[in-house]
């Protein structure tokens, strides 16, 4: 297994540790694998096994890894996953699934920061270690991080006790909820930063690519003897952990008698980079028996709009809502999905960036759209629809969702129709008491005027549910000095923060 880039498929194609390490492609692409079939086409690998139900979370990482990382040995693979996931910071089922009302919810906030980017960030920075041992470099590895919430954290907590990094994560200004920043700006040592960007996660999101595309400031770096890489899931190596945990859903739902082998579900995910709902389409292309995926989009329901007419338009007002880690208008993972729509043709859809980049908007062509028309739906609530189902799924189902996992219920809610006997798996992205203030709204109870521990007291004692511990743990770090800048200054404050001026 090889990975070329999404702008140029006729590039020759790097390893998997090359990619994992670099992050980005020089070119400005995504890497995405590369297989050779028996006809020299480009394909995902095969990934179905008969005895898939008996298969702990461990156990079909390490299948789907060593498909993705042939340079990997096993041991090294299972070096890796047993240190991001059997070190007691997630249960023993790792990403479990709960019955609420018709859909089979999987759980993916049960990691230390509470979201389910922790899925991947445990184990990114031994991927990364390993991907450095066999590059042969020692070099220090600087992680840039543009977040809308959580990755940032799950960034911080990942690489805190890896050696040879350092992380530095620019998030929205007024753009994360109090628990995001608070987590942010807590923990992690002298060797990670964190700082608002004036502006939304996209500002953030284009700050962090030119960063990379700086070729002066890389030299900088080089001279330091430091490089650049990403934790976003622009980095293959974030993307692939996000596999395992649809296959390991399926094999949950056939222990628990939900489904029978090989039957067909249809996946909804809260979506805002892409990120995860691509995964669930790499486990689509794997032969994992997926009917359709269900996009959830929020107000900023650019997603939506391009998945039912192909017109791809970031020229729209920018909403900050209850839903942060959903506002982004620009979704970086769209583009490994459109390469796999527009044939893996690397320089169409390289000319039709441009375009994007210049305009703002791009109208994809039906040729293109065709492929999707099967594969993927696309829906949005805004917060006037996802706060009522808050306070109805606690009603009917005594079970509390977060502002992200509402808008994908209530998508879901609506696309949904019993009467075509197709299981539905939701994706639950984080926990509700990452969002007080808002849950809280949602529930009809004041929060105004109250700080965030009471905040997280009043929601407990709603729901009747236990404050995660590493949450209720927030009220007693010590926070760093808050840093606001202008999206301008995002590269003078790398020079700045890495004292390589």
């Amino acid at each position: 297994m090889l990975y070329i880039s999404t702008r140029d498929s006729q590039a020759s194609p790097v390893s998997g540790a090359q990619a994992i390490l670099r992050g980005l492609a020089a070119d400005g692409g995504l890497y995405s694998p590369q297989a050779a079939g028996e006809n020299g086409e480009n394909v995902f690998p095969c990934y179905f096994p008969a005895n898939l139900a008996q298969k702990s979370y461990a156990e079909v990482a390490q299948d789907i890894f060593a498909l993705y990382l042939p340079e990997f040995t096993t041991a090294e693979i299972t070096d890796a996953i047993t240190k991001a996931y059997a070190n007691g910071s997630f249960p023993s089922a790792v990403a479990p699934i709960v019955q609420v009302g018709p859909f089979t919810v999987l759980e993916l906030f049960h990691g230390p920061t509470c979201a389910f980017k922790d899925m991947a960030l445990a184990v990114l920075p031994h991927l990364m270690s390993l991907s450095a041992a066999k590059m042969k470099t020692s070099t220090e590895t600087v992680i840039l991080v543009a977040t809308s919430g959580d990755t940032g954290k799950a960034a911080q907590e990942g690489f805190a006790k890896a050696k040879g990094y350092q992380v530095i994560v620019f998030y929205p200004a007024g753009g994360v909820s109090e628990m995001q920043e608070k987590q942010m700006r807590s923990g992690g040592g002298s060797s990670t930063f964190a700082v608002a960007i004036r502006g939304n996660f996209d500002d953030c999101q284009n700050g962090v690519k030119a960063i990379f595309a700086n070729a002066s400031l890389r030299e900088r770096l080089q001279k330091a003897d430091k490089c650049f890489s990403s934790a976003n899931s622009i980095n293959f190596g974030r993307l692939l952990p996000q596999i395992v945990y649809y296959y390991y859903a399926y094999a949950q739902m056939l222990k628990q008698g939900r489904i029978q082998f090989s039957q067909s579900i249809d996946i909804a995910v809260p979506t805002g980079n892409f990120g995860n709902i691509l995964a669930a389409y790499y486990a689509l292309r794997m032969g994992l028996p997926l009917r359709r995926l269900i996009c959830a989009s929020n107000e900023n329901d650019v997603l939506k709009e391009a998945l039912a007419t192909g017109l791809y338009n970031s020229r729209r007002p920018f909403y900050k809502t209850a839903s942060p880690s959903m506002d982004i208008l620009v979704s970086s993972n769209f583009e490994r999905f459109l390469f796999e729509m527009y044939g893996r043709n690397g320089a169409l859809l390289a000319a039709d960036l441009r375009q994007f980049a210049v305009l703002g908007c791009l109208q994809i062509g039906k040729e293109h759209q065709q492929n999707w028309q099967n594969l993927l739906y696309g829906g949005s609530a805004a917060w006037n629809k996802a706060a009522p189902t808050i306070a109805r799924v606690l009603a009917e189902y005594d079970y509390l969702l977060d502002p992200h996992t509402a808008v994908g219920f209530t998508v879901a809610s609506d696309y949904f129709d019993p009467a075509e006997n197709v299981p539905l798996l939701l994706i639950a992205t984080a926990s509700p008491y990452k969002f007080p203030a808002a849950v809280l709204e949602a529930l009809g109870i004041p929060a105004s005027g109250l700080n965030s521990e009471q905040q997280l007291e009043r929601l407990s004692l709603r729901s009747k549910v236990a404050i995660p511990k590493p949450l209720a743990e927030l009220t007693q770090l010590t926070l760093r000095p808050r840093q606001e800048i202008e999206p301008r200054h995002m590269e003078q404050a790398v020079i700045e923060l890495l004292q390589i001026i």
